[in-house]
């Protein structure tokens, strides 16, 4: 197969003939990867194109490649088994066939699609295997033509009118479908499509064909929120899927970084085009546009605000678990909060295969796996809940109604519902009833905001204990969904910034955090390992507008093996953010482990430290800091946004200064020189050498500065100036 960078399907100066009938004028298409949906009247074409990529109609002129290579002169049989599988408009199927013998028709060993992953994602299929053909509702048709192209595991799938004559339902299963497809990246799709609600939803590009001819590709957003676009170029206008007021305004990236000055508003088409009507000259356009000016308040300081907590849509409570083994005691919990008057969701996350009541039942969950239900029933229980694990976490990825989620379980569910409840914003109400939950929890919890309830009792059928238990975790899960459904958003007017503090560095996070909690709501967090992950999540999930990393102590633990270490994805958050960047050497002198007898054997001749008769520090040495200092500098190379990172060479600690316990200038030197050694400094991305220790006010002083430049360079910007 060819390279990722090859474009999937890429279609130049295409012209088909239909007798002396002009069809295709000169198309010009390319899907890279992912979803591009096509739109267009009838009879502009669209279905046209779809055959003539199939060799179901012969080229005039022009080129279609596939992974770079030629379509031209093959047939159709030969296309298909290059791996383009194709959902003909109107179906096709054979009457006398049965749903079952449809997919064993054209099922291949050994592909990522079988007939089980198809009944899995459309149950309502497994259901009417048996039924025939002409048995069939329009939607299940639809389901089974669908079904049957992805049987073929292609590569690129062509749709054609994939959602006409459907139930709305349907629309949205199918909507779904091709949502996850392009998500999952394992086949790349084309969507002929005229629900424009459709076409918009599922990929980021529309491609708009007018008269035999991709008129424009334009982002889909834009063309979902502009009727007059819709009537000019497709005819229509308000959908029955559009409740879009009419003064509402469509916000663009464009409207929200300029300012609010004369605004030129161009017509793409002054008069409404017809089939006949050829492109539209620039100078017609540009003569034809018209200025409007808008007055807005503006702000002093237009810095990017905390976003908002997940509330507006969030209306079901998600009950969660194994219902084959615990199912009596998460349908009472269900009970209880459906007496609360909320809406509640029982997903059943059992492996075994037996019957599921349940509202979402285990198959529409393993569905979600990337390998399908084959990931999840594999026969064996430990990867069973593996896959399972997976599954609900990538399920809960793609819900948009979740106020919150409880489970209830041992060690096993514990551990199965706790990776999704962290992939949910901070904020939702996440609660589990746990045997475990007075031990250690950090491993299930990690960085989110998870509550872990006590069971004492095991959660093994009804009795006094669990009883009271568990409704004092439902009441309190129904406590938390109605005060946020009933409260303000956790929201704030000055922007979140997220600063990284331990206990040796508290003097310069104190005096950093005086000169900018004026204008910033500063959230420190502790470098415990956990600390880091939390403050990079928020920081992923975009309620962090900067941030000030000046205790990277975590490195330490994790090279050295100490007890608060991060993970590989540390600095993570900032190379995906593509923002300005802000860091410090903060306490990497130091290595954490609990009490001095739990110090590994091979460390005990080393400089430690009693912090307190829990905690027991070890200083780094000069080979520890060389590791370092090349570990963050490859970290530090791979962010696109400003880059400050500060190398304090009075101390990086309260220990590291001079007369001190930690005090080593050769370890800080080594530190130092493999830092410059490894990071490739630009204007952009600078190692910023200083003379004083890291808990000085002039240090504080100086990070602050460094802050405050960025900061103002980023409202200019935003303002327009």
């Amino acid at each position: 197969m060819a390279e990722r960078s090859t474009p999937a399907l890429e279609v130049r100066d295409l012209n088909v003939y239909y007798g002396q009938s002009h069809a295709l004028q000169g198309v010009d298409l390319t899907l890279d990867h992912g979803v591009l949906s096509v739109v267009g009247r009838n009879g502009m074409g669209k279905t046209t194109l779809c055959k003539a990529i199939m060799g179901l109609e012969p080229m005039a002129a022009g080129s279609i490649s596939f992974y770079g290579q030629s379509l031209a002169g093959l047939t159709p049989a030969q296309i298909a088994r290059l791996g383009i599988g194709y959902v003909p408009q109107g179906r096709r199927l054979w009457r006398s066939l049965t749903v079952d013998e449809h997919l064993k028709l054209v099922a291949r060993k050994g592909g990522a699609w079988t007939p089980d992953r198809i009944y899995s994602t459309f149950p309502r299929l497994a259901e009417r295997k048996t039924n025939g053909g002409a048995q069939l509702s329009g939607g299940e048709q639809q389901m089974l033509a669908i079904g049957r192209a992805l049987l073929l595991n292609p590569k690129l799938l062509l749709m054609d009118e994939p959602t006409e004559g459907l139930a709305p339902v349907i629309v949205n299963q199918v909507a779904e479908m091709l949502k996850r497809l392009g998500s999952e990246g394992d086949v790349d799709v084309l969507v002929i499509e005229q629900n424009i609600g459709v076409a918009c939803s599922i990929s980021e590009q529309v491609a708009i064909m007018v008269n035999g001819t991709i008129n424009r590709v334009m982002d889909a957003g834009l063309l979902a929120g502009d009727r007059d676009l819709q009537q000019a170029l497709l005819g229509v206008g308000r959908h029955a899927h559009d409740e879009t007021p009419d003064s509402a305004e469509v916000d663009t990236p464009e409207s929200k970084d300029k300012d609010h000055g004369p605004v030129r508003i161009y017509l793409s088409n002054p008069k409404v085009p017809t089939r006949w009507s050829q492109p539209v000259p620039v100078r017609v356009i540009e003569g034809s546009a018209r200025t409007q000016t808008q007055e807005h308040a503006s702000s002093a300081n237009s810095s990017e605000p905390m976003r908002a907590l997940a509330r507006g849509t969030a209306t079901t409570v998600l009950v969660a678990g194994t219902l084959d083994t615990k199912g009596d005691e998460l349908r009472f919990m269900r009970d209880l909060l459906k007496a609360n008057g909320l809406r509640v969701q029982l997903v059943d996350l059992s492996t075994s295969g037996k019957p599921s009541g349940a509202e979402v039942p285990p198959h529409v969950v393993a569905a979600f796996h990337p390998r399908g239900v084959s990931g999840v029933f594999t026969g064996d229980r430990g990867t069973a809940v593996a896959g399972m694990t997976l599954a609900f976490e990538r399920w809960i990825r793609q819900q948009n109604h979740v106020a919150g989620v409880v489970s209830a379980g041992g060690s096993g569910g514990t551990a199965l519902v706790a990776p999704a409840m962290r992939a949910l914003p901070i904020g939702v109400p996440k609660l589990i009833v746990s045997t475990i939950a007075s031990g250690n929890v950090g491993q299930y919890v990690g960085p989110a905001d998870i509550m872990m309830l006590h069971s004492v009792a095991d959660v093994q059928g009804l009795n006094s204990i669990t009883r009271e238990v568990l409704a004092n975790g439902a009441q309190a899960m129904a406590g938390m969904v109605k005060s946020r459904a009933g409260a303000q958003a956790v929201t704030s007017e000055k922007p979140a910034i997220g600063l990284t503090m331990f206990g040796v560095t508290t003097p310069c996070i104190q005096q950093v955090t005086a000169q900018l909690e004026d204008d910033f709501d500063c959230l420190v967090f502790h470098a415990t390992g956990v600390g880091g992950r939390s403050m990079e999540k928020l920081l992923d999930s975009g309620m962090l507008s900067a941030v000030l990393d000046l205790t990277t102590t975590e490195i330490c633990d994790m090279i050295a093996g100490g007890v608060f270490p991060a993970t590989e994805d540390r600095f993570g958050a900032s190379i995906r953010a593509g923002k300005p960047y802000i860091g410090a050497c903060g306490a990497l002198d130091m290595v954490n482990f609990a009490a001095p007898e739990t110090v590994p054997e091979k460390y005990r001749g080393r400089n430690l430290y009693e912090h307190n008769p829990q905690i027991t520090l070890m200083r780094t040495t000069p080979d520890e800091n060389r590791t370092m200092g090349q570990w963050i500098g490859e970290k530090l190379n791979l962010m696109t946004g400003p880059v400050r990172f500060f190398l304090p060479e009075g101390g990086v600690s309260l220990l590291d200064a001079p007369g001190m316990a930690f005090h080593d200038p050769e370890a800080d030197a080594a530190l130092f020189s493999a830092l410059e050694e490894t990071v490739r400094q630009t204007t952009n991305r600078q190692l910023i050498r200083v003379p004083h220790n890291i808990n000085d006010q002039a240090f504080a002083d100086l990070v602050v500065q460094t802050f405050r430049s960025f900061h103002s360079v980023r409202t200019k910007k935003a303002s327009g100036e």
